[in-house]
């Protein structure tokens, strides 16, 4: 890093343990009362974790609610079928995280005690620096530092680092060692949530409430002002990208397809190619509707194109195709955009 942290109160045995003891004690008056924190538990946490990569805390609550209505612990979720897991995740996004997550409850189920190293549970589906470190130090208190873009954007800005990172995950490699340094080890999974608390409710990347923040005193960028150049991470354009979807109906049904896609495999859309039957190749049609979605940095537009007349498909349907029904329409693991679509195209 451009700027040295040796001058820093960081090296004070006496100003950490103050530090510590401020952000604590903010954090134990000024919690968010979320669901994964009632009754904790080791599966609470892993589950919460799972969902929580890349989906915001308010839209994850009622997932995580029904998700423990319907696979109350490891087991349970081992013995459900993947696509039961599946729609239970739907409209999540990222299904790669609920198949890890299922993988991952069946060599639970069969603990007699959890591994308490990170480097044991990194070896486990789906599991990264990030979970690894929260798991172990929320509900096995071990002393690990986590490092997600709110501590990023936490410490960035505690010590006016001046680096350019040239991406999210760049910076948290880069630094989790000091991280690691400021950790409450007594309580390290309070500290852990503290932090990533404070990110998330106060710190915010835009207009930060500085006046009320637990650690201001400690804090280089409050102190002078400049908040807004921390963290300084190279943005990544987003890529342009044009799909044709098909909009076929036969006897009140619809066609679908199962995606093959990493992040969307076995979740349903609007086909984007067509099982023609023969050489059959007419595609006259007409744009029923323009549609527009982004999924990590690529933006879609998906045209969905209604063809004139009904195309030759084959009987049956070749493997991933499906003819779905209205009233089957609850049944079926759709990706949200799609599902929402169908809902407001199909009369």
């Amino acid at each position: 890093m451009e700027n040295s942290l040796t001058t820093t109160w960081v090296q004070s045995e006496e100003k950490l343990v103050q530090y510590r003891m401020a952000l604590l004690n903010w954090f134990d008056e000024q919690r968010r009362d979320l669901p994964w924190r009632q009754d904790p538990s080791l599966y609470k946490t892993v589950v919460s974790e799972f969902m929580l990569q890349q989906t915001r805390v308010s839209t994850v609550i009622p997932y995580f609610e029904n998700w423990l209505n319907k696979f109350p612990d490891f087991d349970s979720l081992s013995q459900a079928d993947e696509k039961d897991v599946l729609k239970a995740w739907e409209g999540l996004g990222y299904y790669s995280r609920a198949r890890n997550l299922h993988q991952l409850s069946k060599t639970a189920a069969n603990w007699k005690q959890p591994p308490i190293s990170t480097k044991e549970w990194q070896s486990l589906a789906g599991v990264g620096p990030y979970i690894a470190a929260a798991v172990t130090s929320i509900s096995l208190n071990q002393p690990e530092a986590v490092c997600d873009g709110n501590v990023v954007r936490v410490l960035s800005r505690l010590f006016a680092i001046s680096e350019t990172f040239k991406d999210g995950a760049t910076a948290q490699k880069k630094l989790r060692p000091l991280a690691q340094k400021l950790i409450n080890t007594g309580r390290p999974g309070d500290y852990n949530q503290a932090v990533m608390e404070l990110g998330a409710t106060v710190c915010h990347r835009s207009s930060p409430l500085c006046s009320i923040c637990p650690i201001l005193s400690y804090c280089e960028s409050g102190r002078k002002g400049d908040w807004a150049d921390r963290p300084q991470i190279v943005r990544k354009a987003k890529k342009i990208a044009r799909i044709r979807r098909f909009w076929v109906e036969y006897k009140r049904s619809l066609l679908v397809h199962a995606s093959k896609k990493t992040r969307l495999q076995g979740v349903y859309e609007l086909p984007d190619k067509l099982p023609y039957s023969g050489n059959f190749t007419d595609l006259n049609s007409q744009v029923l509707a323009i549609r527009k979605r982004t999924i990590g940095s690529v933006a879609y537009t998906e045209e969905i194109h209604q063809p004139y007349k009904t195309p030759p498909l084959p009987d049956p349907l070749p493997s991933g195709y499906a003819w779905m029904k209205w009233s089957e329409l609850k049944n079926f693991t759709l990706s949200a955009p799609h599902r929402k679509w169908i809902e407001e195209l199909w009369v």
